[in-house]
């Protein structure tokens, strides 16, 4: 067994029972953002969020015990993403990566966006034209310091 094994189960019972993952993140009391990334393997659990998730998924002793372990984050399995949705934010940083790096050098200086202190939050927004996708990603700025 592995951290993937018990991904993949997470995965199909979520299709079997028709789960979604809002539900789920409501009963560990946690962003579906975040519960969304440990289910499928790129977060730890603690033991209480665990058992709740092995609860929502009927998942063993032993295959709980692998969402307490830490993952090897990076779930993509090419480095040229082929996934069509995933691909586009491969585009966007490719499209506006110097973009990015140039706006937040300029507005707060030499470092980098974390993806360790960082949150998400990801919302249908309506509108005339065609529902939107909104998507506000927030992470601390970490400078880059001299020694």
């Amino acid at each position: 067994m592995s951290r993937l094994d018990v991904t993949e189960k997470i995965i199909a019972t979520k299709v079997a029972k028709g789960i979604k993952w809002a539900d789920v993140a409501a009963k560990v009391g946690l962003s579906k953002e975040w519960v969304t990334a440990a289910c499928l393997g790129q977060m730890t659990l603690d033991k209480k969020q665990a058992d709740t998730i092995g609860k929502i998924f009927g998942l063993s002793a032993d295959e709980k015990k692998w969402l307490m372990v830490v993952p090897y984050k990076g779930s993509l399995p090419t480095s040229v993403p082929t996934d069509p949705l995933i691909y586009r934010f491969y585009e966007l940083v490719s499209v506006y990566g110097t973009t990015f790096k140039e706006l937040i050098h300029e507005e707060f200086g030499d470092g980098i966006m974390s993806a360790i202190d960082f949150k998400m939050d990801l919302k249908r927004e309506p509108n005339a034209a065609g529902d939107r996708v909104n998507i506000v990603m927030s992470g601390k700025f970490l400078p880059y310091k001299t020694y």
